[in-house]
């Protein structure tokens, strides 16, 4: 909360400037070449802004909206576009592998992985065994979906990830943890449309299923 605070505080006092400080910009005028003294100018200026915005309130009032709209958008951020319900399940496998696109070392200089070599993390990681429930939390038949999925594999081994929904209630309504997949970059990344979706393991290769509640 500290972070989203001080980054509430500077964005306030960016706008209280430039809101009341860029429509007056012309009254400047034209100094020849001192520009010292114009950039001086600007400074007195918009410290004076500054201070009217503080006396008037008018950074508190923007404080508060700032605080507003950051609640809002933790408790229901926007829906992941291109997503909607399951009407054709489908499934596929996903290949996690990557190229290596530089050598890559150790503190003590051994090289671990060489630029164009291709590496499944899978391969390395052979105890992982997570799977990753796509929902949209504003469906109550998919949380409910999730939430199946969850008791019958265990906290340990199941990730909510949701679409759409607000991520803070449903926390508080079912005592367990969620995710916002913000900005869609996981479902684009393993090339889901649909949900409710699952990835989990299969080999050393995910599979993806798009399926019904």
């Amino acid at each position: 909360m500290r972070i989203i605070g001080r980054f509430i505080t500077v964005a306030v006092v960016v706008l209280a400037l430039s809101g009341q400080g860029l429509s007056h910009a012309n009254d400047l005028g034209t100094y020849g070449e001192t520009f010292d003294i114009a950039e001086v100018d600007l400074l007195k200026m918009l410290g004076a802004k500054l201070k009217k915005a503080e006396q008037s309130g008018r950074i508190d009032q923007l404080n508060r909206q700032f605080a507003a709209t950051a609640r809002r958008h933790i408790e229901e951020p926007p829906a992941v576009q291109g997503v909607v319900h399951t009407t054709t399940p489908k499934s596929w496998l996903f290949d996690p592998s990557i190229v290596v696109p530089r050598d890559f070392a150790d503190q003590n200089g051994r090289v671990f992985a060489h630029a164009g070599e291709r590496i499944n993390p899978l391969e390395r990681l052979p105890t992982y065994n997570k799977t990753l429930v796509f929902i949209d939390g504003s469906d109550p038949a998919e949380v409910k979906f999730a939430l199946t999925i969850r008791k019958k594999l265990g906290a340990e081994r199941t990730l909510i990830i949701l679409t759409g929904g607000a991520p803070m209630k449903l926390m508080r309504a079912n005592k367990v943890p969620v995710y916002f997949d913000q900005q869609g970059i996981l479902v684009q990344k393993f090339g889901i449309t649909q949900v409710p979706a699952t990835v989990e393991r299969q080999g050393n290769v995910l599979k993806i299923s798009e399926v019904r509640p």
